[in-house]
């Protein structure tokens, strides 16, 4: 689908993992799940080249595939601190701390985390819980100046205000499903806050209980008539 037109190509692979590629030719993933993920098609779940991994936080439905394309690509991978550091424990390499309210430039790109509000504890194979530190969202300024926010999992908060005046990201990746985070009727207020030109809905229906759809969004923003809703389907790519 064309709405970006401007060398940035965003690619869909279900729940809110999302594979872009850089007008510099730069592959990024955020939030990696794939393997099993219900929701990505079998063709994509086979990575050919990732430069950076961006990590919101450490739920299995976020994380569980950072560690395997790592080892295989050696990617940058971007976390917050607690994060890198479990990470470095199972033998990832290249990561590269940081936490909200920070900015790290990566291949010439920015990324800038922000507030989430949600929990962000680690499986480990003995089914113990490990603290991940708090989950976060990013800003993400390209090589061309173009901002996009990942919201990562959560539900609305005020401060998205101050993310649109302080960054004024022109698309924004937010959750919709309910229950673990936003509710579509939250991302529409949501969007009120951040004024973005485009919105990706994330994080429904891959379960059960994630109930919210693009509809109901598409509904509740009728009249915000600056804000487009692009539905994509998993493997869609925007560009």
């Amino acid at each position: 689908m064309k709405i970006l037109n401007n060398g940035i190509t965003i690619q869909y692979y279900g729940h809110s993992t999302f594979g872009i590629k850089t007008p510099e030719n730069k592959s990024i993933l955020i939030d990696p799940w794939l393997e099993d993920n219900p929701k990505c098609p079998e063709e994509l779940k086979k990575i050919k080249e990732v430069d950076i991994i961006a990590v919101t936080h450490g739920h299995f439905d976020h994380i569980t595939d950072v560690i395997p394309l790592a080892k295989k690509f050696n990617p940058v991978v971007i976390a917050n601190f607690e994060i890198c550091g479990w990470l470095g424990s199972k033998g990832v390499e290249n990561c590269s701390p940081m936490n909200k309210g920070g900015t790290q430039e990566v291949e010439g790109i920015k990324f800038t985390m922000t507030q989430a509000q949600h929990s962000s504890g680690i499986s480990e194979e003995d089914g113990s819980i490990v603290y991940g530190g708090e989950p976060g969202g990013y800003v993400i300024e390209f090589e061309n100046n173009y901002r996009i926010y990942h919201a990562g999992d959560t539900n609305i908060f005020s401060d998205m205000k101050l993310i649109s005046e302080i960054y004024k990201p022109e698309l924004a990746m937010l959750p919709i499903g309910d229950n673990f985070t936003m509710s579509p009727l939250e991302a529409s207020y949501a969007c009120k806050y951040l004024k973005p030109k485009f919105v990706i809905p994330m994080h429904y229906g891959t379960f059960p209980v994630l109930t919210g759809t693009p509809d109901e969004l598409k509904e509740f923003i009728k009249d915000q008539k600056d804000v487009e809703v692009v539905a994509m389907d998993p493997g869609d790519i925007a560009e």
